[in-house]
């Protein structure tokens, strides 16, 4: 009975638009300000305060204080995959109904920030070359990086099980809402995107989970294997 109540108001919390909104902007990866949040969910401060502390109060939400500042982001890679997988089911035509396809960003359909991985047609690109090469194994809703695509990490010094061991898997698939494929998340996901972004492979786009890709995604992809 207490998991169940617990999920009626976790439900609840994310039902809100306002709160929606700023659980989805969250999904960048980033800690923003309350006023940050207030203006990309479309309400005023006092309101948004009200939104971020019943988020904070139910864990999905943590507060990182730095100087006079207040930052929020999401609490763990848990919630994120919570939020992914019901923008994915969201985003499903049921059988019964006919309606178009929801309208995508089309610079989030093709590389965005999910958390801390890379998702969109990017994530999707790379992930299909990792389970093709065999660098990655993928079975179900499991993932398993091989010995070669650990060779391959370690000589770009990326070491998953320093990096992780004991907070989060090495690597999982996690369904991409606007692919309909998986793109990688857990450690190896983390690593890859952090990977990119500090060799300017791709640039964040202000105020938007959106990513800019230097260049077509089959080129950005030899260059990313290249220097890993």
């Amino acid at each position: 009975m207490t998991i169940t109540v617990d999920m009626a108001v976790a439900a609840a919390l994310i039902g809100d638009p306002a709160r929606a909104n700023m659980l989805a902007a969250l999904m960048d990866g980033r800690a923003h300000t309350a006023t940050e949040l207030a203006h990309l969910s479309g309400v005023a401060p006092p309101t948004a305060s009200g939104h971020l502390a019943k988020l904070t109060r139910a864990r999905m939400l943590e507060v990182v204080a730095q100087g006079r500042h207040r930052y929020y982001r999401l609490a763990s890679a848990d919630v994120a995959r919570m939020l992914e997988g019901i923008m994915t089911f969201a985003s499903e035509r049921p059988a019964n109904v006919r309606r178009a396809m929801p309208r995508i960003d089309p610079a989030l359909r093709r590389a965005r920030t999910c958390y801390d991985h890379l998702a969109g047609e990017l994530g999707v690109t790379i992930a299909d070359r990792l389970i093709t090469t065999g660098m990655v194994e993928l079975g179900g809703d499991s993932a398993v990086v091989t010995e070669a695509g650990r060779r391959m990490l370690r000589k770009a010094g990326i070491l998953l099980d320093a990096a992780d061991r004991g907070r989060r898997p090495g690597c999982r698939p996690c369904l991409d809402w606007s692919e309909r494929r998986p793109h990688l998340a857990g450690a190896l996901g983390a690593a890859i995107q952090k990977h990119a972004l500090d060799s300017g492979l791709v640039q964040r786009c202000e105020g938007s989970r959106a990513l800019r890709v230097a260049g077509e995604i089959p080129d950005i992809l030899m260059k990313l294997e290249y220097r890993l």
